[in-house]
């Protein structure tokens, strides 16, 4: 399947790119960060701490075991802070 993927603030600096167009087999969030990680060194540093991102699918904050099925879009981001 086709899955767009946006990328903010540092995980975005770290990666060097804000989004891009994946094809993948991945059946849940954490199978596309595996993915992911094992493409480059900058991917496996972007994602080596999941305790510091979030993670939202077709713009709904969720989980890293959610499902893929039917998904067009996966946003990494670090937690928000109000003020």
């Amino acid at each position: 399947m086709k899955i767009e993927v946006l990328y903010f603030a540092w995980v975005r600096e770290r990666i060097g790119e804000p989004r891009e167009t994946l094809e993948t087999e991945a059946a849940t969030v954490m199978d596309l960060v595996e993915e992911l990680r094992a493409r480059e060194p900058r991917y496996d540093l972007a994602f080596s701490d999941l305790k510091s991102l979030r993670v939202a699918l077709d713009q709904e904050l969720t989980e890293f075991d959610a499902s893929l099925d039917g998904v067009r879009e996966v946003a990494f981001f670090p937690p928000m802070t109000g003020g």
